[in-house]
């Protein structure tokens, strides 16, 4: 009987890391809870920290605000499931969960690219215009730059995933990651995917591609400004606000090029899954120490407010 007569299925089952001994597993087990710990506290510090100290009300510390939720975000759509497969082995997932994981997924990844590409724009506006930065990156402006990444992303996510689960699927359904990726829920499908891998593609061309493109286009004129700064000060200034970002940057969009703009090569498992394992939970980790440890006036901030939580209990105030 051929694929395409057979019944379409209603559920996937999540591989996850199930082809590693149990003592690997317990140890990525740690890790991945470790790492989702860590992740909710050091962006949720960042979140906390810009929001309540009035020295960090700049738009710079208002769009890092905006990054930490999205590497909150980022994390949650996918470590829950995660740690209740290596708890309860629980693998299933029903197809329209399957659906919505990568809808949301899919939507914080373009949206996370399209934002960096709007953190690179504040740092261009600071350095290359900086009497111009204040009226231009004025609060009703930063809103708009911060809402239209997540509507872009949405978008571009939701045709996405309409087109990749209209594919027929009807067996195996057996997933090899450890949550619903475009790559191995295309290599289930019953049919040809080569229009839904372009589609990829292009979508990721023009969702990770174009504001690559408009970061390097900003980094070239932040770095000709500041070649002309004349005092050593200024410049080791100017390069510390621009370096945390462009090391984010770097990571971000490493990982995500090279696992969604392989057209039709879509293939080792354990590859892609090490991929998303980096980009899913160690990125997300290491970008508050990236933007906390080089900066002196979060670093300050960070300090008052974890001071402040013990004197919150004691009733002492700081």
């Amino acid at each position: 009987m051929g694929r395409e007569s057979q019944t379409n299925i209603t559920e996937f089952f999540l591989l996850g890391f199930s082809d590693l001994s149990l003592p690997l597993q317990a140890t990525l087990f740690t890790f991945f809870l470790t790492a989702y710990l860590l992740t909710l506290v050091g962006n949720g510090l960042i979140i906390l920290t810009v929001s309540l100290e009035p020295l960090l009300q700049t738009p710079m510390y208002f769009f890092l605000r905006n990054l930490s939720f999205h590497e909150l975000c980022f994390t949650t759509v996918t470590v829950p499931k995660v740690l209740e497969i290596f708890v309860s082995e629980e693998r299933s997932i029903s197809f329209m969960s399957c659906a919505t994981q990568m809808f949301i997924f899919f939507t914080i990844g373009v949206s996370e690219c399209v934002f960096l590409g709007v953190m690179a724009f504040d740092r261009y506006m600071a350095i290359c215009h900086p009497l111009r930065y204040t009226s231009v990156m004025s609060s009703k402006m930063c809103y708009q730059l911060t809402t239209g990444p997540w509507v872009i992303g949405s978008l571009v996510s939701f045709g996405q995933t309409t087109f990749i689960f209209s594919l027929p699927y009807c067996g195996p359904n057996h997933i090899a990651h450890f949550f619903c990726d475009i790559p191995p829920i295309l290599s289930l499908a019953c049919a040809n995917t080569f229009i839904n891998e372009l589609s990829v593609f292009i979508a990721c061309m023009c969702g990770a591609g174009v504001p690559f493109l408009l970061i390097l286009c900003s980094y070239s004129n932040i770095l000709n400004s500041i070649f002309h700064i004349h005092s050593a000060e200024g410049r080791h200034k100017a390069l510390s606000t621009c370096s945390s970002h462009l090391v984010s940057v770097i990571l971000f969009y490493g990982t995500t090029m090279f696992t969604y703009l392989r057209l039709g090569t879509y293939g080792s498992d354990e590859n892609d899954r090490m991929i998303s394992l980096f980009n899913c939970i160690v990125i997300p980790v290491i970008n508050p120490l990236i933007y906390s440890l080089r900066n002196k006036e979060m670093k300050s901030a960070l300090r008052k407010m974890i001071l402040k939580v013990p004197m919150a209990f004691t009733g002492y105030t700081y």
